[in-house]
């Protein structure tokens, strides 16, 4: 079979109708029965260049659809199995044809394939390896033509691609150009469309801006043109101008964040870069958001602001991302306080890390987890431990106390285990199976260090306190 170039998915004229079919019949080869059937249909023909499974519909009539447009919907189907399975080839061959739904009278099913055309078209573009930037460019071109509704997500996209394949100036002169786009009134959705393409143009100026920045420091020693400096500042005024339009609108804006407070901390504005954190964190327009809670903790930290601050923020992030990494900054600023409510909250935020997978092996947790309830004991507050464990019970031994995990991590490391086997016995007592495991694993080696477990288990766990 014949291989259609790439250049063949632009939107352009060529054979007629019957001449492709014609053509492409001779390919393919059909079967006779095949043939037979297009010859006695009563439909004028609109043969696609498709596999037999995909042309059964051809020449079957519906009151609400034609066979051509029944063909149409099942290519379109095979087109998106191919992108999922990486097909390229087979998909383009597809997309070839399926532009003739372009031709449908109905403004709806123009709409449709137009859409689809853009989404399916450029992605197999993107992607077939004999395909070009330029292959990309030419066929944005013509369906920001062909699909007005789509004009600025088609330049955001093909900004994406440009930017991918390193041309910035491209990608920024093409934002830029859409920037400025007008097509009868705006809609909500292509308001949201422009304010991202305002965005991602003042993040090309802040990534110039910084460009400049690292190469006056490189010169510091230098006489640097008072022109750099001029320009340096003709990229910051249009970058925080944009990415300030940008962050005012509900929504995700972390990395537009970033490079925002960046600019406003680089030249003194402090306090408008607090403003906008607090803003990004707080305000109920915006969505629950870890990383807005994490740039603040970290702004306040890196500008010296009190533990009192930094632990209200921390504690908003504790509520939204339990197992954040944060979390063990959170417990070590909860201990530096004297109040006691603290304490407790500091052994909560252990035991939290600790539900989660990614925790469960963290030797440091531990040695803190094990450190903090020993000291709650001492200063009888052991009501705090049975509080945790009541709610973990049921779960906690399967996933941490288990038999197999006992060897596992005597193997790993022997200190851990014996830490780990005071806190379950702490928990659950000397005879459960991780602590007999481990007391049995390293009694030989470590004869006196584990009885002195024991005894500490035997007189502190939750189950002699009770009187169990």
């Amino acid at each position: 079979m014949v291989q259609p170039r790439l250049s063949q998915l632009h939107v352009e004229g060529g054979l007629t109708m019957d001449d492709e079919v014609e053509k492409l019949m001779a390919e393919r080869n059909y079967s006779l029965d095949v043939e037979k059937t297009w010859a006695y249909s009563s439909l004028p023909e609109i043969h696609l260049h498709l596999p037999t499974c995909v042309l059964q519909f051809q020449n079957i009539k519906d009151g609400k659809q034609s066979g051509f447009q029944r063909t149409a919907k099942v290519c379109l189907r095979q087109i998106y199995q191919d992108v999922l399975y990486h097909d390229w080839q087979t998909a383009a061959e597809l997309m070839t044809n399926y532009f003739q739904t372009l031709e449908d009278t109905s403004p709806r099913n123009q709409r449709i394939a137009c859409k689809a055309i853009w989404r399916m078209g450029t992605t197999i573009l993107q992607h077939h390896p004999n395909s070009s930037v330029e292959d990309v460019e030419l066929f944005t071109r013509k369906m920001k033509i062909i699909g007005m509704k789509h004009y600025l997500k088609a330049c955001l996209e093909h900004a994406f691609h440009l930017l991918c394949n390193g041309k910035m100036d491209e990608a920024y002169r093409e934002l830029s150009l859409a920037e400025t786009w007008r097509y009868g009134e705006k809609s909500t959705a292509q308001q949201e469309v422009l304010k991202l393409i305002q965005g991602y143009r003042a993040l090309l100026d802040y990534y110039t801006w910084a460009k400049k920045n690292c190469f006056v420091h490189e010169k510091a020693n230098d006489v640097v043109d008072s022109s750099i400096a001029q320009e340096m500042h003709k990229y910051f005024r249009q970058a925080s101008i944009g990415l300030h339009d940008a962050v005012q609108n509900p929504g995700v804006w972390d990395p537009f964040i970033l490079c925002y407070i960046n600019l406003l901390d680089f030249y003194d504005g402090s306090e408008e870069a607090l403003k906008v954190l607090n803003n990004y964190a707080s305000d109920s327009r915006f969505p629950p958001n870890p990383n807005a809670h994490v740039y603040l903790y970290e702004f306040l930290k890196r500008h010296g602001s009190p533990p009192k601050k930094l632990v209200k923020v921390l504690r908003v992030l504790y509520h939204l991302a339990p197992s954040h990494e944060l979390m063990l900054e959170f417990n070590s600023l909860l201990l530096k306080s004297k109040r006691s409510r603290h304490h407790k909250e500091a052994l909560t935020v252990l035991f939290s890390l600790l539900d989660f997978p990614t925790w469960k092996g963290d030797h440091n947790t531990w040695k803190c987890l094990l450190k903090q309830m020993k000291k709650a004991i001492a200063q009888g507050y052991s009501d705090w431990i049975k509080e945790q464990w009541e709610s973990r019970q049921e779960w906690w031994p399967a996933l941490q106390f288990s038999k197999y995990r006992a060897r596992k991590d005597f193997e790993e490391n022997e200190s851990y285990a014996c830490r780990k086997a005071t806190i379950a016995g702490i928990l659950m007592g000397k005879g459960c199976k991780y602590f007999v495991t481990i007391f049995h694993l390293g009694y030989k080696v470590q004869k006196e260090k584990l009885k002195k477990i024991r005894q500490y288990v035997q007189d502190h766990s939750l189950r002699q306190l009770s009187g169990c």
